[in-house]
């Protein structure tokens, strides 16, 4: 009955959210907006970029504009995020590119094998082909969404419970959780078996031994209090990304004052740089508690590099052809985003 009773709640809430005008009730200039994520309240994301962009936001607008949070898959999981936010169950969401790579395949070229060292210049490339066509408007617009800011992580590193990975050779076998997309194809390539998942269902199928191990972000492990799960990690691989996007119903974009709009574009500019440098500034930090916490770090040499870079070309021409053989630009987006990277 209790599980009844609750489910009614929920549905009732979300159909009075659906409906609810993006103006609050206390005064006619006063906004408030729905915010909706999946992150851990500790997770670093949280703290570092979706706490300061709404601060700054509502600073910007002199207190104009507010908001009501919902973090930690309170509306729903990262999967259905995009959903919610199209279906204004959410005025802004988070939304990992990954989770919905049949939504938006274009952006999955920011997350390919080799691309880039650090998070600034993956970060940098993909805002600037994200903001133009044909990612903003496929992406996006074709979903009723706009970006408002997003980054990429560093280059993820492969983690595991039990086998130390030191070259391509050794993850043969390894059930690997992946975001899918082009990480998938890498899995494959090196003879892993790519367990596609999002992040907040890694803790439990790592405790039941139904994963070997992750390709994953250095800084999430800890956020996700994955480091007693795992023994072993590499350091210097350069294993894909992870593409963190914000995005807004259209409809209620198209409703905002300019003056909103304007500080709400200043805020996401800024948040961009800013977070690329805190998670570039973090990756050294994480690295040395998860140390100290008992992971063993296995520095890749240039051979054992090479077993692995060796794909990442082969990597990113399958997944463009693939786009291309679908009808969608891959050929002309992987173009457009190593040239952003040269800049």
């Amino acid at each position: 009955m209790r599980k009844i009773v609750s489910k009614f709640i929920f549905t009732a809430a979300t159909v009075l959210a659906m409906s609810a005008p993006v103006k609050a009730t206390l005064a006619d200039d006063a906004i408030k907006l729905r915010f909706a994520h999946s992150f851990p309240t500790s997770h670093f994301i949280q703290k570092q970029a979706i706490e300061p962009w709404m601060a700054d936001v509502t600073k910007l607008t002199d207190g104009k504009v507010t908001f009501d949070h919902f973090p930690a898959q309170q509306l729903g999981k990262s999967k259905d995020m995009l959903a919610l936010t199209q279906n204004g169950v959410t005025d802004i969401g988070y939304v990992g590119v990954s989770y919905v790579s049949d939504k938006m395949p274009l952006s999955g070229v920011a997350q390919l094998p080799g691309s880039f060292a650090t998070s600034c210049q993956g970060t940098n490339a993909y805002w600037t082909v994200s903001n133009e066509d044909p990612i903003k408007t496929q992406d996006f617009g074709d979903n009723k969404v706009r970006l408002l800011f997003s980054f990429v992580l560093e280059p993820y590193q492969i983690y595991t419970a039990k086998k130390k990975v030191t070259n391509a050779a050794d993850a043969e076998g390894l059930k690997l959780r992946s975001t899918g997309g082009a990480m998938d194809i890498f899995a494959r390539k090196i003879g892993a078996v790519p367990v596609r998942m999002t992040a907040t269902e890694t803790r439990e199928s790592l405790s039941r031994g139904t994963l070997d191990g992750l390709i994953f972000p250095n800084q999430s492990v800890i956020s996700y209090d994955l480091v007693p799960l795992l023994k072993y990690g590499t350091r210097g691989g350069n294993f894909g990304s992870f593409i963190v996007t914000f995005v807004i119903n259209e409809d209620v974009w198209g409703k905002l004052p300019a003056d909103v709009q304007s500080a709400m574009t200043s805020a996401s500019e800024s948040m961009v740089q800013t977070m690329c440098k805190n998670i570039d500034e973090g990756v050294g930090k994480a690295i040395a508690e998860m140390e100290k916490a008992g992971i063993e770090y296995y520095t890749l040499s240039k051979s054992d590099s090479e077993s692995f870079a060796k794909h990442s070309d082969e990597v990113a021409a399958e997944w463009a052809k693939d786009l291309d053989g679908r009808g969608k630009p891959g050929s002309e987006v992987l173009k457009q985003f190593n040239e952003a990277l040269k800049q």
